[in-house]
């Protein structure tokens, strides 16, 4: 299993990462406290604080996918 932790300045990189998730055969995650969304789901992301730090965990390494994450991710 796989795990960054990432920050969202603006919707449109929530968008970004979604589109970019949804291209993926695996399950994706993203971890807040103790809430866990769906990261394919639009809807679910935007209802978090998009400007804190989220985990985000997936099972297998697709390197488009982790191209786009690498843009949010912090170090």
């Amino acid at each position: 299993m796989c795990e960054k932790t990432v920050c969202f300045q603006h919707i449109d990189e929530i968008k970004e990462f979604v589109n970019a998730a949804c291209r993926c055969d695996f399950d994706i995650d993203i971890i807040n406290d103790r809430l866990t969304i769906d990261a394919k789901s639009i809807l679910g992301v935007l209802s978090l604080e998009y400007n804190k730090e989220l985990c985000v965990r997936y099972e297998q390494q697709d390197s488009e996918f982790e191209n786009v994450l690498g843009k949010f991710a912090i170090a």
